[in-house]
């Protein structure tokens, strides 16, 4: 096996969750290769190639490219819905945003149609508006462990801000977001290329019957919150099905608080990994939004965006791409790219970062970005504020760490202060 190939298996070793290798040295080898390399289809489709995207210039030109790739392989060839090969779907029980019509698999007038339908409620304006209640929230979970002098960094704060602030955009009961934990991180964990946990099916069709009561209950009793807004256009006719409802809802929840779970945590991680930065970052709290887009760019939520497929032949970074191949973008790869980024493996909480791909790129750009700044900005400046002696409580090397199917994150972060 050449040196190349021992690279990709790792790589895709990681990218199932069965490989702990550091993946941003990986990553590093994978950029020597070239932007654009070629791998064995992670869906084990013989006939069918793919192709890993590892720097900046090539991955923005897939993503802002929507004629030349598709989020949705079935629009160029029928019976080519690679989700199907992921997640096994055997009962008629609701679609979740990962089997059902999701805004993350369809392109084009379908895409536009239901993502309008939701923007209104993820203007940076918008977000701006929610920062009182997001600090109040902040506040009040610092408050319950302050007097302790010590905490879960991810189950007492990464993980309860964004899914109590989310479930109140939604209007989703306190009594229900302990499930939505539950089904959120089996998901989350559960599934990887050719890695799939055996509950992972019950568990979305736990979350699909969940929410599919949840908005019969809406019906009759709306509020005055997201969900029931979306089922007023439902009802409105011909912008909103059942199923698109039930499938949007569930995608809200899950990222609307997964990815800036993520955030938090690996973000916290990453500043005690670098003492110096933190300490700078402590000095001068004013840097925390400028210290949030290089946490991202850094070592974001995301390792890939869903994948893209290639409408027609055409070449890429001197690669002959067929139609129908599989490219796979790595996000992280791409934000640590020498030609993009001066010094692109440090940590610079200063640095000026003009553009990363954390929350991918183009037209299915991550919808709730707007909201992530917001909650990341509020999470560390309270954070370091009411908590000026923080630090980790174990060694570093007994972090435990959690891989899927498109991310990385921390199960735990024990810290004292």
């Amino acid at each position: 096996m050449s040196s190349s190939e021992q690279v990709h298996e790792k790589v895709l070793g990681f990218l199932s969750g069965k490989s702990d290798e550091n993946p941003f040295s990986l990553f590093a080898q994978l950029r020597e290769f070239g932007p654009v390399i070629s791998i064995p289809n992670p869906m084990g489709d013989p006939d069918k190639n793919a192709w890993m995207v590892t720097k900046m210039d090539e991955a923005t030109h897939v993503l802002k490219s929507p004629k030349l790739f598709t989020v949705d392989p079935s629009s160029i060839e029928k019976g080519s819905e690679f989700r199907d090969k992921i997640v096994s779907d055997s009962d008629d029980s609701p679609d979740t945003f990962f089997t059902g019509k999701s805004m993350l698999f369809i392109d084009g007038i379908d895409h536009k149609r239901l993502r309008m339908l939701v923007s209104k409620a993820f203007t940076p304006k918008y977000m701006e508006g929610l920062r009182p209640r997001i600090q109040e929230i902040a506040d009040e979970l610092i408050d319950q462990v302050q007097s302790k002098g010590e905490m879960d960094l991810v189950k007492d704060y990464a993980y309860p801000l964004p899914i109590n602030v989310i479930s109140e955009m939604l209007g989703i009961p306190k009594s229900d977001r302990q499930n939505l934990q539950t089904w959120s991180s089996a998901i989350a964990n559960g599934l990887g290329w050719g890695k799939q946990d055996p509950a992972v099916q019950k568990h979305l069709k736990e979350f699909g019957e969940y929410t599919k009561d949840l908005v019969a209950k809406k019906r009759e009793h709306p509020k005055d919150d997201l969900i029931s807004q979306l089922i007023a256009i439902e009802e409105e006719g011909e912008r909103l099905d059942e199923e698109e409802l039930i499938s949007m809802i569930t995608l809200l929840i899950f990222a609307g608080h997964e990815t800036t779970s993520n955030l938090i945590a690996t973000g916290s991680m990453m500043l005690f990994d670098h003492p110096e930065q933190l300490e700078q970052l402590k000095a001068d709290l004013d840097l925390v939004p400028t210290a949030v887009e290089e946490l991202l760019r850094f070592n974001g939520p995301s390792t890939s965006v869903g994948p893209r497929f290639a409408k027609e032949d055409l070449e890429l970074a001197g690669q002959s791409i067929k139609k129908g191949d599989m490219l796979l973008v790595l996000v992280k790869s791409a934000n640590r790219d020498e030609e993009t980024f001066s010094n692109s493996d440090e940590l610079d909480i200063t640095r000026d970062v003009h553009r990363h791909l954390a929350f991918g790129f183009g037209m299915h750009m991550c919808l709730g970005a707007p909201l992530a700044r917001v909650e990341g900005d509020i999470a560390f400046t309270t954070l370091l504020n009411r908590l000026p002696n923080l630090r980790l409580s174990i060694p570093p090397e007994e972090v435990n760490w959690q891989f899927s199917l498109s991310s990385q994150g921390l199960e735990s972060l024990p810290v004292s202060f």
